[in-house]
């Protein structure tokens, strides 16, 4: 098992993935639900991954994110990437996160998020918004 991860490591790196991201999916940062989360979004994307994504809301600031997903390394690194952007941003901060937030959050030297994961990014994002727009029904009701 070691040196299947070790080399599925390598495959990251050599795909252009920094340490960064390889640590986030390594360590599943941010991802799981928060139980009796104030507002729950989901998107996917066309290629078949899932981002559902779990706020914790008081007085519209995100004060916690998670997410779960099923894809590839790209989803989970974006969507650690964006759970740590969304936190303790205002609602209408976090709505106006975008791609470039995302690749420069994930950025080190010449890697980051490869070029063809951006997709994946997107995926992380419209997530976000979606539990958002979620919670602002909500609460209007």
């Amino acid at each position: 098992m070691a040196k299947f991860l070790k080399e599925k490591l390598e495959l990251l790196r050599n795909a252009g993935f920094s340490e960064k991201a390889i640590n986030y999916l390594e360590s599943d940062h941010n991802v799981g639900k928060i139980e009796g989360a104030d507002a729950i979004g989901s998107y996917t994307g066309k290629c078949g991954d899932t981002i559902i994504m779990y706020l914790r809301i008081e007085e519209g600031i995100i004060k916690d994110a998670k997410f779960i997903y099923t894809g590839c390394a790209g989803a989970g690194s974006s969507g650690s990437a964006i759970t740590e952007l969304a936190k303790g941003k205002r609602l209408e901060e976090a709505l106006k996160l975008s791609l470039n937030d995302v690749v420069e959050h994930l950025k080190e030297g010449e890697k980051g998020l490869p070029r063809h994961k951006y997709d994946c990014a997107e995926i992380a994002i419209n997530s976000l918004r979606d539990a958002i727009r979620q919670y602002i029904k909500k609460v209007k009701c």
